[in-house]
């Protein structure tokens, strides 16, 4: 979809030529600077009961005598007009116009100044509303027409909001590709499959590289934990390294001394988790095709920066596999070694996604990392504490922490942080090893936070709990691309 800004018109809103024009109203009452033309019609649907002025109503208007536009829809959203309202409005307007014949809509903010974020924002609605997965589905419905948004401003705003555009449609396209590959079913989306995904984005980026660890190179390097989880399926496991070179000259496998320290991002890439031998219950199994969405993320992230150019050093760690149950499938009570040399008892083999995590956070360390964010959809409990709409957080570093919920609130993907007390580190003790990869259900999500914090004591360290907001089930049910605005955002702020 093509995005630009329009200067408004000389001879006002009504002069502009497109298939729609979308009016964002702040709530209230109608702005005294709306035109005449516009105003009788919104005070008309108003004195009617078609519509009120309040934030997240919405109407559709057809050929309004005086408007050029063919398509007039009226949007409310919070008077501060706010990004988050902001938003709010403008899902409620695109659902209006989405499914229509508009080809070419122009969005107009009256009563306030538009800027770069509501830019950004405008451009992640659109895409989210318009995107339709096709890849195993052929009879999917036609696409939305929809070719082109103008966003109208005056000219001493449009430098601001065409670099909210630029972010908006690098972010966009980040989380497209992490909706894409998450959507995939397991049999296409496999581990290798997330490899050559990687391998093309680096042949798209000049400054991005690749380094793809096989089976033989992890036995090597000693990633017990990961094979484990990994050696009942017939898939290979693939350890993948991205490394963005943005601040310096590096290379893919080793950080020279010289070399900027990079941020890390690690992704759980579990491309089908059936639980192992604790084995899921069938319902909802098919659902975890999406447990891979950590991964997603990180290939959207890096999509993402790539796309921006940011000036950072980035590192991206994507240890992937299946959980499968067989015979040669790891066991509860079997113990293993992990990277990091610590021994873990396996007490639940649906408890995976920690085992792989943890032998990538070990595997950090080589960077000498100024900041470790692992992304994964961990725990059910998470869910149950957060739902659907937040993120869990949990850090060792206060600074690192405020600096992801920030740029969450930014980029409108929120985060919420829970506690990493002590005391919780009890639940994980085990007769038989260092530590067990479970602690019971009391806490579930803060206890798998702690066996993560075992094995990222060497840098600042964040962990992203997504297992609430990485899909979507029900008649919507689809990855949504989350966390990939707020980690571009937290990203963006690092990279100044």
């Amino acid at each position: 979809m093509d995005f630009k800004t329009l200067q408004a018109p000389k001879d006002g809103l009504c002069a502009i030529s497109a298939d729609a024009l979308l009016l964002v109203l702040a709530a209230g009452s109608v702005p005294a600077s709306l035109e005449a033309t516009l105003a009788a019609a919104v005070k008309g649907a108003v004195d009617a009961g078609d519509l009120a002025l309040e934030a997240g109503r919405a109407l559709y208007l057809h050929r309004v005598p005086g408007l050029k536009a063919t398509r007039l829809a009226v949007t409310v959203c919070a008077a501060s007009a706010a990004p988050a309202a902001w938003r709010k409005a403008l899902a409620a307007g695109m659902a209006l116009l989405k499914g229509g014949g508009a080809r070419h809509v122009a969005v107009a903010l009256v009563g306030a100044d538009a800027g770069a974020e509501h830019a950004e924002a405008l451009v992640a609605l659109a895409e989210d509303a318009t995107y339709v997965y096709r890849h195993t589905k052929p009879s999917a419905p036609a696409a939305s027409r929809l070719e082109r948004l103008s966003l109208v401003c005056e000219k001493a705003q449009a430098k601001a909001i065409e670099a909210g555009l630029a972010r908006g449609r690098a972010i966009a396209a980040g989380v497209a590709l992490a909706r894409e590959l998450a959507n995939r079913p397991a049999n296409h989306c496999t581990p290798s499959h997330l490899a050559a995904e990687a391998r093309a984005l680096a042949r798209r980026h000049a400054r991005l590289a690749v380094q793809v660890l096989e089976r033989k190179d992890a036995e090597k390097l000693g990633m017990g934990a990961f094979l484990a989880v990994a050696q009942a399926s017939h898939q290979a496991p693939k350890f993948i390294v991205l490394r963005w070179q943005g601040a310096g000259t590096t290379k893919v496998a080793r950080a020279p001394k010289a070399a900027k320290a990079p941020v890390v991002l690690v992704g759980k890439g579990i491309t089908f988790d059936t639980g192992g031998v604790s084995l899921k219950p069938a319902p909802e199994m098919d659902e975890m095709k999406f447990d891979m969405g950590g991964a997603a993320s990180v290939l959207g992230t890096f999509a993402a920066v790539a796309e921006l150019g940011l000036a950072i050093d980035l590192v991206g760690l994507v240890p992937a596999c299946e959980n499968m149950p067989g015979g040669g499938a790891v066991k509860p009570g079997d113990v293993v070694k992990s990277l990091s040399g610590q021994t873990i008892e396996i007490l639940n083999t649906d408890a995976e996604g920690r085992l792989i995590l943890c032998d990538a956070l070990t595997y950090a360390e080589r960077f000498k990392p100024a900041a470790v964010v692992d992304i994964a959809t961990l725990t059910g409990a998470c869910v149950i504490a957060l739902g659907h709409h937040r993120s869990g957080l949990f850090s060792t570093d206060e600074a690192l922490a405020a600096s992801l919920l920030e740029a969450g609130e930014r980029a409108g993907d929120l985060a919420w942080r829970l506690p990493l007390d002590e005391a919780y580190d009890e639940a994980l003790k085990s007769n038989f090893a260092d530590m067990g990869n479970v602690g019971g259900r009391p806490g579930g999500a803060i206890t798998a936070a702690k066996f993560l914090q075992r094995f990222a004591s060497r840098y600042g360290w964040a962990h992203l709990d997504i297992a609430g907001t990485a899909w979507k089930s029900g008649k919507e049910k689809g990855a949504t691309g989350r966390p990939v605005p707020l980690l571009t955002h937290f990203l963006i702020a690092r990279a100044g």
